[in-house]
């Protein structure tokens, strides 16, 4: 017998209670890798920018902004940019200012959008809304020699997009915004959340539009032209980029009731 046996000497010792597991550390900024890496891409493109001439600023500029003259004259007279700056003018920013401007926007509105859509999707999204928003600054400035750069289109077109999930209805309760279920057109207009929020987005971009900007210095024009073509881009084409099974998680009953950008 192998057994121990506490003698009468040997005071009888209590467990001791363990003590209570450290909760997991959560990161300062909670943001889905791609946004980070988008946002890395930005900062260093303008620190790159930085460290130009102002010869080589200049043709790096005309080379990857915007410019509506591109597309107003003839395809002989053009160089290969005209098929690549819809995309990489939302690369460039002009000032410190801008940049920080368009990033914490990005934060706030990119990252429910890419949780819920994911990766490449985002990638896609971020490319044709850049576009749509370059396309209707140049249809509203045909010929015009006025360079574009500026993330706030595609900025623009994930709050569009995030109308129609990111805000709750009244009746839903609170949790992960990218969870929530998709707002027909029709529901996200009949929620008094997402219109109060749209009217106060359309009146900023009224007093840009007249002149008064919200933010930065006034005498920096603002392409707010390319603000509403992103917003209305992300707003109604967001279902396209939208995940089908996510929807399937709920069930819940809704009436049917820059030039900078």
């Amino acid at each position: 017998m192998n057994e121990k046996m506490s003698g009468p000497d040997q005071a009888f010792q209590p467990t001791q209670p363990e003590p209570p597991a450290r909760p997991p550390r959560q990161p300062v900024f909670n943001l889905p890798p791609a946004l980070l890496a988008t946002l890395l891409l930005l900062v260093l493109t303008y620190a790159g920018q930085s460290l130009l001439s102002p010869d080589g600023l200049s043709w790096f500029l005309f080379n990857f902004g915007f410019i509506p003259l591109r597309y107003a004259v003839s395809l002989a007279e053009q160089g290969p940019q005209l098929y690549w700056t819809p995309v990489t003018y939302s690369l460039l920013h002009g000032s410190i200012e801008h940049i920080v401007f368009n990033g914490l926007w990005l934060m706030a509105f990119g990252a429910p959008v890419v949780r819920r859509i994911g990766t490449s999707r985002f990638i896609i999204f971020w490319i044709l809304s850049s576009t749509a928003s370059a396309a209707l600054h140049a249809a509203l400035n045909w010929g015009s020699e006025g360079l574009l750069i500026g993330a706030s289109g595609v900025v623009s077109g994930l709050m569009g997009a995030a109308c129609r999930f990111a805000f709750p209805s009244g009746r839903q309760i609170f949790g992960p915004a990218h969870l929530n279920p998709r707002l027909s057109v029709l529901q996200a207009i009949q929620s008094r959340t997402v219109v109060i929020f749209m009217l106060l987005w359309l009146a900023g971009n009224a007093l840009i539009a007249v002149g008064i900007p919200l933010v930065g210095d006034g005498s920096q024009e603002i392409a707010w032209d390319a603000h509403i073509g992103g917003f209305v881009f992300g707003f109604f084409l967001f279902p396209l980029f939208d995940r089908k099974p996510l929807e399937d998680q709920f069930e819940a009953s809704f009436p049917d009731d820059e030039l900078q950008s």
